[in-house]
């Protein structure tokens, strides 16, 4: 049986499941950000959420929260990110829930940032279309550590 995956806009209900979702200690360190306490997660989704400009969905599995994917910035040039529940890894619902958001949203460009570590995000990108165009060092939030990343673009 096939999973069913839809979007609908995330809300205050589903920090709980999102917040589990960003502890992950695997997750943290495929994506290479640390993970937020509950007071700065919550300040971080409050601040998302009273964004008009920025699109927050919630990704659904058959009912259950997967995830989460979000797109913000100027029009011009899109920025996506998305996180999945460790759960949930391996069956194409990041792959789906980004697919569901690129038929929502048609402007073009968009860009992702990913660590060159993080396989499984790159062929997502890879999957929906997105090409490396660049790459980048950063300094990881709230750390000393420098993480090698990938710039992904999607032009069409």
């Amino acid at each position: 049986m096939t999973a069913r995956v839809t979007l609908r806009p995330v809300a205050k209900t589903d920090f709980g499941v999102l917040y589990e979702h960003q502890r992950d200690p695997e997750a943290t360190r495929m994506a290479a950000f640390p993970a937020r306490d509950w007071a700065a997660f919550e300040a971080h989704w409050m601040t998302i959420l009273s964004d008009p400009t920025v699109v927050a969905r919630a990704i659904v599995e058959d009912g259950r929260v997967a995830g989460n994917v979000v797109m913000w910035g100027p029009p011009d040039e899109r920025l996506v990110g998305y996180w999945i529940g460790r759960e949930h890894w391996g069956r194409g619902i990041a792959s789906a829930g980004l697919s569901l958001l690129l038929d929502e949203f048609p402007g073009r460009p968009l860009v992702a940032h990913v660590a060159k570590a993080n396989v499984g995000s790159i062929r997502v990108l890879e999957k929906c279309g997105f090409k490396v165009s660049g790459e980048n060092r950063v300094a990881v939030p709230a750390g000393a550590e420098v993480v090698e990343e990938w710039i992904m673009r999607l032009d069409r």
